[in-house]
């Protein structure tokens, strides 16, 4: 598939909500969003060198801490850039943990990582998935994963469907706070986006979820393992 044919899908893809099984794919119409959102290109280094495809578009888990997803992305608004780093988890689609950075820096990725290692024991096995971002080929990065037990999982390049979840979660995030809203300054929106990660986490119900919340359905479901 051609380059631009890619884009045109990835761009596409993020105004379509499949967070709800029953939900059919729609367009957001004649909306201005008053914050420029885009994915944060940090690819650098060979083409799968660091870690194979082992998600491979398999986005079921049947528990929780099974299979993790992350990214980054970047916002641009009052000539500053702001940059959100979160990890989903596939079985509940829940925040297990984010950080938030006016500078794309490692320490932004390892204090994420920190923060999820921290509710979860060594060893689980589980898979974490990621595009080839330079942070996550780093050593350190990956030394982090493989002392906790952590498989590491990496998309193909260029290829954003790989990481179709995480994808869907930034949509959502475009089109339910950037789009309705107007922000004062930096300080303002950074409010605003703690804001909706908690509503999204522990208020916004799913039907997939059986009309939970993804934090409610996730400690459901710990509980009854």
């Amino acid at each position: 598939m051609r380059a631009d044919t890619k884009k045109a899908i990835c761009d596409l893809f993020l105004t379509f909500d499949i967070s709800s099984s029953n939900a059919l794919p729609y367009l957001e119409l004649h909306l201005v969003c008053r914050v420029r959102m885009k994915k944060y290109r940090s690819y650098k280094g060979e083409v799968g060198k660091i870690a194979p495809n082992l998600l491979n578009r398999d986005f079921r888990a049947e528990k929780p801490n099974q299979k993790w997803v992350t990214d980054v992305t970047e916002f641009s608004l009052f000539g500053q850039k702001l940059y959100l780093s979160p990890i989903l988890d596939l079985h509940s689609s829940d925040l297990v943990s984010y950080t938030i950075s006016d500078r794309p820096v490692l320490s932004m990725v390892t204090t994420m990582l920190n923060e999820a290692f921290a509710k979860i024991p060594d060893g689980t096995n589980l898979i974490l998935h990621s595009d080839q971002g330079w942070q996550y080929q780093h050593k350190q990065y990956q030394r982090m994963l493989r002392e906790k037990g952590i498989r590491q999982s990496m998309s193909r390049k260029g290829n954003c469907l790989d990481n179709a979840v995480i994808e869907n979660f930034f949509g959502l995030l475009k089109s339910e706070l950037l789009y309705l809203q107007e922000f004062q300054s930096m300080e303002h929106f950074k409010q605003e986006l703690v804001a909706y990660l908690d509503y999204y986490n522990n208020r916004r119900i799913k039907a997939k979820l059986k009309g939970l919340p993804p934090a409610i359905h996730r400690q459901q479901a710990l509980s009854a393992a």
